[in-house]
């Protein structure tokens, strides 16, 4: 077999990561104004944090069964593991550098004698330095600081792997790779670090309220999907029938199980704002699901496994941000309106003319848009912060949420582009037509389902 140049770049990077956490010199947390001492750790909030990033781990095979289900029968490995494969990349990147990048300490702009921060130090938690057992005051005050590293991981691993949902069935194994890494370093951190840092830039100047990532994780997705799908062009043949629902449903259960952890992890306690969290995604889902099923009838379509689970996601999304912030009876409308809105964005021709494989802009981009408005209009202050939203009056709040989403938008999806354009540069993104045909499967990874 012949060795290609980029595969043994890629051996040469893995070798001196690991050299060099062998020889690193790791930094302690010992600095008493940063770090409480290990006498504060809640015991309980430390059982349901691992719990809840188990649950989280969890979601990213589920995502892998889930589109892997829904494409056709030549590219259901290849599709499968473009998601699985995160767990490896992205987990590693977030040890060396990601996690630094998102919580270090802010590096942006000054507005008035305050600094806002657009990333964080790279090299303060690198290779998890001072990443150890004592809480930080600020992260996560009560769990190990190590626990919250690897709490917040999960949703760095599965936030690329949403994207490529959009580009199955076409594009090149390694120039994924390489546009994870990309993605993760250059657009997931610095918007993680604007929204969930407690000096970020969109969190703490522009208010926005995120709760469990709608934003960080399902907007930068949806936009980088689309801007991915643009880049790369529509597939040679764009009419497939998804390969294995039951695939679909199995995956379905395993991203709404783990969801929990997703969601209600996300108060960083086992407290009520996490069982009021636990109950609101519940729910969300279930209004969604059947909202989706009930439109489909409306509109003259069967009622489809397919449609239900795409429909159950979707009400997952959409309360992501605002799961801690609202009410049950709140929760059923965010699943209602949700579905509706994705469920119109899925069928309608402009999108379907650039060939989201799997309807990712329309679910998680749209899914994530719709949230962080209904975040921005129904968030209770008591739960969110001291905020209010639009339906308590606070039309500043929303008015900022609005200018945050017009920015957020522009920076994942124009970033996005331009590191599909930089990825294409280095390493061409587009199998080739005759592998297209073959399928990924085997032209890829020499595997058949």
């Amino acid at each position: 077999m012949k060795k290609e140049k980029r595969w043994i770049i890629a051996f040469i990077i893995i070798t001196v990561v690991a050299f060099t956490g062998v020889f690193w010199k790791h930094q302690s947390a010992d600095n008493a104004d940063v770090f409480n001492t290990i006498e504060t750790i809640n015991y309980g909030d430390v059982a349901w944090l691992l719990t809840a990033s188990c649950l989280v781990l969890l979601m990213t095979p589920g995502l892998s069964f889930f589109y892997g289900g829904m494409v056709g029968k030549k590219n259901v490995i290849s599709t499968m593991l473009k998601s699985f494969i995160c767990l490896g990349v992205v987990g590693l990147l977030w040890v060396v550098l990601g996690f630094s990048l998102s919580f270090g300490d802010s590096i942006g702009i000054t507005i008035g004698e305050k600094t806002y921060g657009i990333f964080g130090n790279p090299l303060q938690f690198a290779f998890f330095d001072q990443v150890e057992m004592k809480p930080h005051k600020l992260l996560g005050s009560t769990i190990p600081f190590i626990l919250y590293a690897l709490f917040q991981m999960k949703f760095a691993v599965i936030t690329p792997a949403i994207i490529t949902g959009a580009l199955a069935e076409r594009i090149r194994f390694i120039s994924f790779l390489l546009f994870i890494c990309l993605f993760t370093l250059f657009i997931y951190t610095p918007l993680c670090h604007m929204i969930w840092h407690p000096n970020g830039l969109l969190g703490s100047y522009f208010g926005v309220k995120d709760f469990a990532g709608g934003t960080v994780v399902h907007m930068s997705a949806g936009f980088a999907a689309l801007a991915g799908v643009i880049v790369l062009g529509k597939r040679k043949n764009s009419e497939h029938i998804p390969t294995n629902i039951p695939f679909v449903l199995l995956g379905t259960g395993m991203l709404w199980f783990g969801w929990f952890g997703f969601n209600a992890g996300s108060a960083l306690a086992a407290n009520g704002t996490a069982a009021m969290a636990f109950a609101t995604t519940t729910i969300a889902s279930a209004s969604a699901m059947m909202t989706w099923v009930f439109f489909d009838r409306l509109n003259g379509r069967k009622v489809s496994a397919l449609g239900a689970c795409i429909g159950a996601v979707v009400g997952l999304v959409v309360i992501t941000p605002s799961a801690g912030y609202v009410t049950i009876p709140q929760s059923i409308f965010f699943g209602f309106i949700g579905a509706i809105v994705s469920n119109t964005m899925v069928y309608w021709k402009k999108l379907k003319q650039i060939d989201d494989t799997l309807d990712v802009f329309a679910c998680h981009g749209v899914g994530g848009i719709m949230g962080m408005i209904l975040t921005a209009i129904f968030a209770n202050p008591e739960a969110s912060g001291e905020n209010a939203s639009l339906l308590h009056g606070g039309w500043n709040v929303f008015g900022h949420h609005m200018m945050a989403l017009v920015l957020v938008s522009a920076f994942t999806f124009g970033g996005a582009f331009l590191l599909f354009k930089l990825t294409n540069k280095i390493i061409p993104i587009r199998v080739s037509e005759e592998s297209e045909t073959i399928g990924l499967d085997l032209s890829q990874h020499g595997e058949k389902f």
